[in-house]
């Protein structure tokens, strides 16, 4: 099953995606949140949208993250060793841990703004899990028992913040549009091998990233069985998994983003997203 969210920033209704077709299911009676999640949301929606007969959702509809916001965003960072090459870092012995916060999450389709005194915004295009039940200290072996879904993330980074500003990584990572998340969430059923995905992004319309899943140096099973060692894991959390190589940090002289730039991303089977640049302004 395909969940989205759909309508006005703050005010979305849910829905499912069948056959590329979106339907609505605001009658189901509950949001794509921490509690759907916890008790058995998805099996619930199953039924109702076999048994319902569905409105289709008008296509200029705005389309939102299909989660919720969450409790935490949890990212992995330098998890491709491409983009560890890249950017100078060493290959990592343990995940490289750091947290989004929700109140970067927006929609697909979404502007991203530039933040204020900015100067060094860039992309990153990762495949995320969203977690289907509450996860503390899980076995590896178990992992894939706590999954909901997947869903395409671009990961906005701010690398002077991030980098240059006297801190932790999270200083760059969680600014205001900075977590468009979407089209959809995808149950584990309708993806297929999660280890041999394309993942690739463009900036106007000139492909920066072309990677697969395959290359992640930490798969996505002991990525939860790690971060669960350190907090817990609610349900309808995320955690990206990191990006490939191609990122505007990486080249020679680095490239960052402006205002008009267009960013378009995509990983098998988890459609496509598409952002536009804007400046800053009160």
């Amino acid at each position: 099953m395909k969940l989205i969210r759909y309508g006005l920033p703050g005010r979305e209704h849910t829905g499912v995606q069948i056959d590329g077709v979106n339907y609505d299911t605001s009658d189901f009676g509950s949001d794509y949140n921490e509690q759907f999640f916890e008790f058995g949301g998805i099996e619930s929606l199953k039924h109702y949208v076999s048994t319902h007969k569905l409105k289709e959702i008008d296509k200029q509809e705005r389309l939102g993250s299909p989660v919720a916001r969450p409790s935490k965003i949890v990212c992995i960072g330098l998890n491709y060793a491409d983009h560890a090459r890249e950017t100078g870092a060493a290959l990592p012995s343990e995940p490289v841990i750091f947290l989004k916060s929700s109140s970067s999450l927006s929609g697909p389709f979404d502007p991203i703004v530039i933040p204020k005194n900015s100067v060094k915004t860039d992309w990153e295009v990762e495949l995320a899990v969203v977690i289907g039940k509450k996860a503390s200290y899980v076995d590896e072996a178990d992992a894939k028992d706590y999954i909901a879904g997947y869903v395409l993330h671009n990961d906005v980074s701010e690398r002077e913040f991030q980098l240059e500003r006297n801190g932790t990584w999270d200083k760059g990572k969680g600014c205001d549009t900075f977590a468009p998340l979407g089209p959809f969430l995808a149950t584990p059923d309708e993806i297929g091998d999660i280890d041999n995905l394309r993942i690739w992004l463009s900036v106007n319309d000139k492909i920066m990233q072309d990677g697969t899943t395959a290359n992640l140096i930490f798969k996505i099973p002991y990525l939860i069985h790690y971060a669960s060692q350190f907090m817990t894991l609610l349900p309808g959390d995320v955690i990206s998994t990191g990006t490939p190589a191609g990122v505007g940090l990486g080249f020679k002289p680095p490239v960052y983003l402006k205002p008009g730039d267009v960013v378009t991303l995509g990983i098998d089977g988890l459609g496509q997203s598409e952002q536009k640049l804007v400046a800053y302004s009160k």
